[in-house]
């Protein structure tokens, strides 16, 4: 029996592999300057929100020291 296991463990493993492949080959990858162009927005909004929610918390901050 632990032959069956392993043999039934081994297809499943060559299963999962053949139809990650065959899902990959499907995927529409982007273009280099698709790909620069995306990666450049995702930075502009990463350090845009992070200014954003520094002056959030510094005017926080200064309101919570002028309460207490």
């Amino acid at each position: 029996m632990a032959k069956k296991k392993k043999t039934a463990r081994g297809n499943a493993l060559v299963r999962y592999y053949r139809e990650t492949v065959g899902e990959l080959r499907k995927v529409t990858w982007p273009t280099r300057q698709e790909a620069v162009n995306l990666t450049i927005i995702v930075l502009i909004v990463t350090f845009g929100m992070s200014a954003f929610l520094g002056v959030l918390d510094y005017l926080f901050t200064r309101l919570f020291a002028l309460i207490f």
